[in-house]
């Protein structure tokens, strides 16, 4: 190889990529936004609880191990999906909810400090034009969920609920008032909403209108979504499987996100990664036929 006065600063030139190359891309940041079923999860109070039976959990007479569990449960409970079905004739039944629906982009707005003074604080229009201030119109076909804080009483039925009892004149929560549901249909394209809460109408609701009003435009609802405090106000991508029950009115759900800027950060890097490759083959190439 003939040496020459940029030979030098060739080198330098690798020298400062090439490390570049050794280092992995950063996977992507997943959130869990389930509760585990389990004996002591929160349902409904009328409602048949969870129930988890062991049938069999032991090495067999064969010599290989075994376990087995009965299940039964109330579609609503625990984290779940509430199909449109649910307050709604004729509208879709869990296993009739398109998946594109289940799937997107998705905000949160934090109405945390309004239902810290008051737990039956019902989110308003004002609310909803107040959160599009401070970060722009609520997109188009977006997930919405509406974040009280409520995780953090979980799984204490009497501070969740407002009540440890089957009494239902006793719930106390915050929700979505039926004029927020309203204009959120008439003014706004969401196809998916969630709350942190048992419900999406508050703890003393007796009709359930924003069950009813959204529910007719077939937007299901999350309910009891957890965790919702790790998520940031946007750039996340929501992913809720509900059970597949054909002609369910709801049912158990897994729900998660994925932050899409350290989505982003992977294809920023994979990308960075094949610009390197091609600078450094380029280098050696002139140093070769320097």
């Amino acid at each position: 190889m003939k040496v020459t006065m940029w030979t030098p600063v060739f080198c330098l030139f690798v020298w400062f990529w090439l490390p570049l190359l050794g280092k992995a891309a950063p996977k992507p940041e997943w959130i869990e936004l389930s509760y585990q079923f389990n004996n002591g999860t929160i349902y409904w109070p009328t409602s048949l609880a969870f129930k988890h039976i062991r049938l069999s959990e032991n090495f067999t007479g064969a010599g290989f191990y075994y376990s087995a569990y009965d299940i039964s449960a109330a579609e609503h409970g625990g984290t779940h999906i509430d199909s449109p079905r649910h307050f709604a004739a004729n509208k879709w039944t869990t296993d009739q909810i398109p998946l594109d629906r289940l799937i997107g982009p998705a905000i949160k707005i934090d109405m945390s400090s309004k239902a810290a003074q008051n737990r039956d604080y019902q989110v308003l229009p004002s609310d909803l034009e107040a959160w599009e201030e401070k970060n722009g119109k609520i997109p188009d076909d977006i997930i919405l969920l509406l974040f009280f804080d409520w995780g953090k009483r979980w799984p204490d039925k009497l501070t969740y609920l407002g009540t440890d009892t089957n009494d239902t004149s006793l719930l106390h929560f915050p929700g979505i008032h039926p004029n927020a549901s309203r204009w959120l249909v008439k003014n706004r394209k969401i196809k998916l909403i969630g709350v942190d809460t048992a419900s999406i109408d508050y703890g003393q609701s007796t009709l359930y209108e924003s069950h009813q009003i959204l529910y007719e435009r077939n937007i299901p609802g999350l309910e009891n979504v957890a965790h919702m405090d790790k998520l940031p106000i946007k750039g996340f991508t929501l992913y809720a499987a509900p059970m597949f029950i054909t002609g369910g009115s709801g049912g158990p759900c897994r729900i998660f996100a994925r932050l899409d800027k350290e989505d982003c950060t992977v294809n920023a890097a994979i990308r960075l990664r094949s610009v390197n490759i091609f600078l450094v083959t380029t280098v050696f190439m002139f140093l070769i036929f320097l």
